[in-house]
């Protein structure tokens, strides 16, 4: 009998999120991938510091990459503290980082990371979309819809 699938990913607590990459990217397919870091990146990371901003993602050697990270250095850390952008290795299966190399190639798109969160386990992990660039007019059909959304609420809300 196989073993059931876990549900959607667990999110304890999350530490940075990139809320732009929705707005700029047509998110395909999200994937959860561990992060390999340091003891005072994991530590810097639990006391909420952290930002994804301007990251992104890149396979190199069979790979998966973060770039362009920034964890600050950890207050309390001594000289073996790590070096706030350096570029940090996620962790996946061979099958999915495969899947990731072909769809970069091929279809040209970009990974993009969403979130750096805390599961149940208290291990890091990074959300990470597979995703397509908007061009401007989409920019704004996606601006236009989210704020008719929003009026339809309140007609409904006022109206009853």
């Amino acid at each position: 009998m196989a073993r059931p699938k876990p549900e959607a990913f667990d999110k304890q607590k999350i530490v940075a999120e990139n809320r732009r990459a929705r707005y700029d990217y047509a998110i395909d397919t999200v994937y959860e991938a561990g992060i390999a870091l340091t003891g005072t990146e994991v530590k810097a990371l639990r006391s909420g510091q952290g930002s994804i901003a301007e990251s992104y993602a890149e396979v190199k050697d069979e790979q998966i990459w973060l770039i362009n990270s920034n964890i600050p250095e950890y207050s309390h850390g001594n000289r073996e503290n790590h070096e706030p952008k350096r570029p940090r290795k996620l962790l996946m299966h061979s099958r999915e980082i495969s899947k990731l190399h072909g769809a970069v190639n091929r279809q040209g798109m970009t990974l993009v990371p969403l979130s750096v969160f805390f599961n149940g386990r208290g291990r890091a992990k990074v959300e990470l979309a597979l995703a397509k660039g908007k061009k401007a007019p989409d920019k704004r059909a996606a601006t236009k819809e989210r704020e008719w959304k929003r009026d339809q609420g309140r007609i409904m809300r006022d109206k009853g």
